[in-house]
């Protein structure tokens, strides 16, 4: 899923921090798994230069097309309350894998 039109070079260095594994150059391959690693496990001045760049929109549909996985049930929690898709009490579910 391609979210990001044009400039992605604030997210090189986040890249580089939360996708440490990969290149920052391969890990922009899919920027929206960059989003979505900052989303989760970013540290306050990550969050805020993410938020800052990309939008609640953006973050939104992140978490909208989020992967088994990507989040653990505390930030899943957090941001869906944060960028107003759940009240109190009514969060969805995690991404699950489904067995047949």
């Amino acid at each position: 899923m391609n979210l990001i039109d044009g400039n992605r070079d604030f997210l090189r260095p986040l890249a580089a921090k939360y996708i440490w594994w990969k290149t920052p150059d391969e890990a922009l391959i899919t920027p929206s798994r960059v989003i979505a690693q900052v989303m989760n496990i970013g540290d306050y001045a990550d969050v805020q230069t993410l938020v800052n760049h990309v939008g609640d929109n953006l973050l939104r549909k992140v978490l909208e097309h989020a992967e088994i996985g990507q989040f653990s049930e505390r930030s899943w929690n957090y941001w869906h309350y944060r960028l107003g898709l759940a009240s109190v009490e009514q969060v969805p579910s995690m991404p699950a894998r489904k067995l047949a």
